[in-house]
């Protein structure tokens, strides 16, 4: 089968790093390419609880862009293994199921959540944020019968959704329910990231909370907390007017489209403005809770420069040698927190996986995904799929799939 796979060495990582400043198509064309679509076998059941799935959908995350770029931080490559098949976000057909893989069924149509913890790994007992139902945050993501990887798309023995067939733990399969399109389906994935950002960091009634970035994450942490029925006014901030037509229409009370982001929150919560000796002036009072989905050096500083005390800042963005201030962290007595995968929460009096909930909010109509599918791509087509999210302002993308049905 073909599939578009990631692999990266010591001395590939250095040319590209000198010559792709100059021509960004070397990461994804060419003999120093990143990603290539490669001609590899189908992959078997690693185990009797495993099933096999046939890829109908997967989407292209900021993540994709970041690991063939080389833009991630080497820190996590322990947890990673390469060549690997990419793609995460993935809605499939389960095509074979394994004699202890009770609960998937033939013909099944799933959301795939891509996490390869202590229970895929065959480790028992399992880790302690394993067991307390943080698995985003498990201790073995390079242990057990798999080779290193934290989720499908960076793990070399299992595949991703950038080629037709992937295997799958029974634990990593959630039924759609009927008349669900594989586009929701695909979306059920980043959806599941913006409830845990929201989970974590949750509003209380009344608060204001800014999400930094209107992208996909932006907005599905706007949906979120709209679908959540979470009684708080929402500010979004992002230049693009495009992103902040999108964040509108997911639930957003106000817009920050000037980047000035220290007098917006001035003007939406009464914050008193400081300007010290030098540097970026500091607020007191501000939003009680932010949510960055961009992480870079200037919106974390900004962020908390924009927090009132005690507030959280949730770091949803991927950003990479990011240099802090802490001053108004430990001035305003503030929180930083991680995001990355999601687990479980509770939900309508349950402890409920958070695929679970996104596709109940998905089915009660909640959240609305399947129109933030903008363009979809046959697998041959990845550069300009690549192309497509380098610039998806110009293209008025949202998020682009692969679609291996072409329907």
């Amino acid at each position: 089968m073909e599939a578009l796979r990631f692999s990266v060495n010591v001395p590939q990582w250095l040319a590209l790093k000198a010559l792709g400043r100059v021509n960004k198509r070397l990461y994804y064309r060419g003999p120093l390419a990143t990603v290539k679509l490669e001609d590899i076998p189908e992959p078997a059941l690693p185990g009797p609880d495993w099933v096999k799935v046939r890829t109908l959908r997967c989407g292209f995350c900021a993540s994709d862009l970041n690991l063939l770029f080389l833009r991630d931080s080497p820190t996590a490559s322990p947890f990673t293994s390469f060549p690997c098949v990419m793609g995460h976000e993935i809605c499939g057909e389960v095509v074979e199921v394994g004699p202890q893989a009770d609960g998937p069924a033939v013909g099944d149509l799933a959301a795939v959540a891509p996490g390869l913890t202590c229970v895929p790994r065959g480790l028992d007992p399992v880790c302690p944020a394993c067991a307390a139902g943080v698995p985003s945050a498990c201790e073995n993501c390079a242990r057990g019968r798999l080779a290193p990887g934290m989720f499908s798309g960076i793990c070399r023995d299992i595949g991703g959704g950038f080629g037709p067939y992937l295997v799958a733990h029974k634990s990593q399969i959630f039924k759609l329910p009927p008349g669900m399109s594989p586009e929701v389906g695909a979306l059920i994935e980043p959806m599941s990231v913006g409830l845990q950002a929201v989970g974590n960091n949750r509003p209380q009634k009344g608060e204001r909370v800014l999400v930094i970035g209107g992208g996909v994450i932006g907005s599905l942490i706007v949906q979120a907390i709209r679908g959540l029925d979470i009684d708080c006014g929402i500010t979004v901030a992002d230049p693009s007017p495009f992103a902040a037509e999108l964040s509108r229409r997911a639930g957003a009370d106000e817009i920050i489209g000037d980047g000035d982001l220290l007098g917006g929150t001035v003007r939406q919560t009464g914050a008193m403005r400081y300007k010290p000796m030098m540097g970026q002036d500091i607020l007191m009072g501000g939003f009680a809770r932010i949510y960055d989905t961009v992480g870079s050096t200037a919106t974390l500083n900004t962020s908390l420069r924009c927090l009132a005390a005690q507030g959280t800042v949730s770091v949803v963005g991927i950003g990479h040698d990011v240099k802090l201030d802490l001053t108004p962290l430990w001035l305003k007595l503030q929180t930083i927190k991680g995001v990355y995968g999601c687990g479980y929460m509770d939900y309508q009096g349950q402890r409920r996986h958070m695929f679970e909930v996104a596709i109940d909010l998905a089915r009660q109509g909640r959240v609305r995904l399947e129109e933030m599918v903008t363009h979809r791509f046959a697998l041959d087509d990845y550069e300009k799929m690549i192309e497509t999210n380098l610039d998806k302002g110009r293209h008025r993308a949202v998020k682009t799939v692969v679609s291996f049905d072409r329907t």
